[in-house]
């Protein structure tokens, strides 16, 4: 794998991982206003950028497995940090969806 080419790649993780946590913090406003529908859409919406980056890693990962090593840089690193940060903004988001659901009944 070339430099350009894996810092393309590390440069999507960086997008879809902001994106989805861009999203996911949309969902809390939207749901935090009573605009469940909307809440909802927007952690969907988190959910597919998640999916997206999470390929990108499994690819990453199976290609250092089948013994194709790429060189850690510190975006590879900044990338990795935005992912886990997004998954977990995300986590944390849908549980208080769920909290601002039950205040309202």
């Amino acid at each position: 794998m070339e430099m350009t080419s894996l810092e393309q790649i590390v440069m999507e993780l960086v997008v879809n991982g902001g994106d989805a946590k861009s999203k996911a913090m949309q969902a809390i406003k939207a749901a935090k206003k009573g605009d469940m529908n909307l809440a909802k859409q927007k952690i969907n919406e988190a959910n597919e950028s998640l999916c997206k980056a999470h390929e990108i890693q499994t690819n990453l990962i199976q290609n250092e497995a089948a013994g194709n090593h790429v060189q850690v840089t510190l975006l590879m690193v900044h990338a990795q940090d935005h992912l886990m940060n997004a998954i977990t903004i995300r986590d944390l988001v849908q549980e208080m969806i769920d909290m601002y659901e039950e205040f309202r009944k």
